[in-house]
C-alpha cells in the first residue's frame, strides 16, 4: 500500500478529498499543515484549519507514480508537491488493539477485549471489541465516566448514552444494574459498534436500542451520560437537560481541566453540580437535575455538595 499527502488551502480540503476517492484512495485523512489549534466542531459540523495536508491512502495494486500524475494534472500543481510513502499493508485496527488489555475501573468493573479472559470471574466484566468507534476505556475521559458508574451504580435506572461510540458507557451501565439504556451517536458506524458489542455482552436489542440523534424519542431518564467534546457539550445544554428527569442524574465528558467552568455555567441553571473529577487534565462533570420549586421556593441550581 501506499499514501500520498499534498498541502492544500484549508477551503480546497473537501474538493481534494473527493478527487483521492474518485482515483481509487481506500481512506483519506485532514491534518493540520501547521501549528493553529485544534477547532471543536459543533455537531455536523468539519473542522478545517488554514492550511490542510490532505493524504489518501491506495492499494498496492495501484500505480503511485500514475496517481501522482493524475493529481497533478487534475489540480494544477507540481508533482514534486505530491509526497509518496510506503505503508505496510495490515489491519490497523487489530494492530493498535494487540497493545489493548484488560483493565479495572473503580473496585469491581473491567473492561477485557477480545481474545482476553477475564481476569476476575467474579467482577463485573464488559467483553469489549471497539472496532473502529471510540471507546475503549483507554482514555482519561472514558476512564473517568467508567469510574463514576462503579462508584454510583445506575440500579434499575433508564439511561441515554449520547455519543455511545462503541457502546462501553451504556453497557457498563446496563452490566451495573441499569433497567433500559438507549445509545445515541452521530456515527452509524458507532451504532453498529454498540449493538455488536452489546450482543458480545449478551445484552438483548431491547435493552439497548440505538439511533441517531435526529431518530431520539423518549421520556425523560434517570441518567444522561454524554462523553463527547466541550464545545457540542454546551450547544447541546438545553437538549441534554430537556433528557434528565427532575431528579435525575447527568455525567459530563470529553472536556479539559480549563474548560471544566464553561461546560459548569450551561448547565447550573437546572443542575446542581458537583466540581469536576479529573484525570491526566480532563475533566468529568456529574449533576443533580433540579426539581420543580413548589408555591414560594425557588431553585437556582448551584453547587452540589
Amino acid at each position: 500500500m501506499f499514501k500520498l499527502k499534498l498541502t492544500v488551502h484549508g477551503d480546497r480540503a473537501d474538493s481534494v478529498e473527493e478527487l483521492l476517492l474518485e482515483l481509487g484512495a481506500l481512506s483519506t485523512s485532514l491534518e493540520d499543515a501547521g501549528d493553529h489549534a485544534l477547532l471543536e466542531p459543533l455537531p455536523g459540523e468539519t473542522p478545517v484549519w488554514p492550511e490542510v495536508t490532505v493524504g489518501g491512502l491506495f492499494g498496492a495494486e495501484l500505480d503511485a507514480e500514475a496517481m501522482v500524475h493524475a493529481l497533478s494534472e487534475r489540480l494544477g500543481i507540481p508533482p514534486g508537491a505530491i509526497t509518496r510513502e510506503h505503508v505496510e499493508d495490515r489491519d490497523w485496527v487489530r494492530a493498535w488493539m494487540e497493545d489493548f488489555r484488560p483493565m479495572r475501573f473503580g473496585e469491581r468493573l473491567w473492561i477485557v477485549p477480545t481474545g482476553y479472559a477475564p481476569p476476575d470471574p467474579q467482577a463485573v466484566n464488559l467483553l469489549l471489541d471497539p472496532g473502529l468507534a471510540f471507546g475503549t476505556g483507554t482514555h482519561p475521559t472514558t476512564a473517568l465516566c467508567l469510574e463514576w458508574l462503579d462508584a454510583h451504580p445506575p440500579t434499575d435506572a433508564t439511561v441515554i448514552d449520547y455519543g455511545c461510540g462503541s457502546g462501553v458507557l451504556a453497557i457498563a451501565a446496563l452490566k451495573l444494574g441499569a433497567h433500559h439504556c438507549i445509545g445515541v451517536d452521530l456515527d452509524p458506524q458507532a451504532l453498529t459498534a454498540t449493538r455488536e458489542n452489546a450482543r458480545r455482552n449478551d445484552i438483548a436489542d431491547e435493552r439497548l436500542p440505538v439511533c441517531l440523534p435526529d431518530d431520539l424519542r423518549t421520556e425523560p431518564v434517570d441518567l444522561v451520560m454524554a462523553n463527547i467534546l466541550s464545545g457540542p457539550l454546551v450547544a447541546l445544554a438545553p437538549a441534554l437537560s430537556a433528557l434528565v428527569r427532575p431528579g435525575g442524574r447527568l455525567i459530563l465528558s470529553g472536556l479539559l481541566e480549563a474548560q471544566a467552568e464553561t461546560v459548569t455555567g450551561a448547565y447550573s441553571g437546572t443542575f446542581r453540580m458537583a466540581p469536576p473529577s479529573l484525570k491526566e487534565g480532563w475533566a468529568l462533570l456529574a449533576g443533580t437535575r433540579c426539581r420543580p420549586a413548589g408555591p414560594g421556593q425557588s431553585y437556582p441550581g448551584g453547587s452540589e455538595a
